[in-house]
């Protein structure tokens, strides 16, 4: 098992400096020039000329990804050409609310997603089966922005006022707040590394009102983050719930299963037990592929509820040709996206011997 870890460990070095070469590639590839994108009228070609020698834009593409490269060693991002301010510290303002949100409609996908599934194929050609296959159908064709409007129409404006209504906007009810980690523990004196991991959980609102214990600053985020997890995870749950039953399927018919029953083992072990450690071997992946799309496609959900995640931030820096902030974002998400996948290899071990055999 541990010579498995490490080889998947070795693995991630070249496909991180290929994510590294490729954001910085396709990055300078957008057309239009970033001086005359952020200066509009003022851009003439006096002031742009300065702006690419200030910048080093100038350079030529090798130089400029040496440079980068060289930083990006030394844990330096950039400073972002919009904002002046350093990527890095952006980024920990962003990046812990698409991450709760990600994760939040990941757990709504799963939670409801494999269950249904598995009532799907167990009931296979019944009334259940059908149902549930048609709002899978239903589910995977909803646009993401509709159904988040139709949500914060249903749940924030036609139950307003009952138990039912739920927030449609922002990431915490007006007046309440939560300290920063570093306050609360009193690390003012921390740098580097321990800076930006205490700077990331005081973020993450969830975390950081579990780790501090406020339980009514957590509760409050918890129904915020309802609506929009629901909205983001609808359409990973129809795809779960799908994979889960086709997969269910094809394993319950094999011999090893009727052996089982034949056995008299008790059903719900032939299901759970047998059946499913075998099933959820292709579940794993699209499980992990879901979320990586969920990082990366967030933009449309933190929109229309007002949250202030990554998307919108990314999307505006696009227009804007801020390439540090692009590059920054782009390499933080894709790092996550590999850690993920990680995490899917190491379940791959866990679930079939066989794999870390090979």
């Amino acid at each position: 098992m541990l010579q498995f870890l490490v080889r998947r460990l070795l693995l991630i070095i070249p496909v991180l400096v290929g994510i590294v070469f490729v954001a910085f590639i396709l990055v300078r590839a957008i057309p239009g020039d970033p001086c005359r994108a952020m200066l509009g009228e003022k851009a003439t070609d006096k002031v742009c000329d300065a702006f690419k020698e200030r910048y080093g834009l100038n350079d030529s593409i090798i130089v400029q990804f040496g440079r980068y490269a060289g930083n990006l060693l030394q844990g330096d991002l950039g400073t972002s050409i919009k904002y002046g301010r350093p990527v890095g510290d952006i980024l920990l303002e962003r990046l812990p609310m698409t991450l709760e949100l990600s994760i939040g409609a990941m757990l709504f996908a799963v939670i409801f997603g494999i269950p249904l599934g598995i009532i799907s194929a167990y009931r296979h050609n019944s009334a259940v089966d059908t149902v549930t296959m048609v709002g899978a159908n239903i589910g995977v064709s909803m646009p993401v922005f509709w159904l988040g409007l139709m949500l914060a129409a249903l749940f924030g404006v036609a139950l307003k006022g009952t138990a039912l209504q739920l927030p449609t906007s922002s990431r915490l009810t007006a007046g309440l707040s939560l300290p920063s980690l570093a306050q609360t523990w009193h690390l003012q004196n921390l740098q580097g590394f321990g800076k930006g991991v205490i700077t990331f959980a005081s973020n993450m609102v969830t975390l950081n009102a579990v780790l501090t214990g406020n339980w009514k600053v957590w509760g409050d985020a918890i129904k915020h983050l309802i609506l929009p997890s629901v909205a983001l995870g609808t359409i990973p749950l129809a795809i779960i719930a799908r994979i889960t039953r086709s997969n269910l399927l094809d394993v319950m018919g094999l011999d090893y299963i009727r052996t089982a029953r034949a056995k008299g083992v008790i059903e719900r072990v032939v299901v759970f037990k047998h059946a499913m450690r075998n099933a959820m071997l292709p579940l794993v992946t699209i499980i992990g592929l879901q979320f990586g799309g969920l990082l990366g496609g967030a933009v449309l959900t933190e929109t229309v509820f007002g949250l202030p995640g990554v998307g919108s931030f990314l999307v505006d820096s696009i227009f804007s040709r801020d390439y540090p902030i692009v590059q920054g974002f782009t390499l933080s998400i894709a790092m996550i996206f590999v850690f993920v996948n990680l995490v899917v290899d190491i379940s791959y071990a866990y679930l079939d011997p066989r794999v870390r055999l090979s």
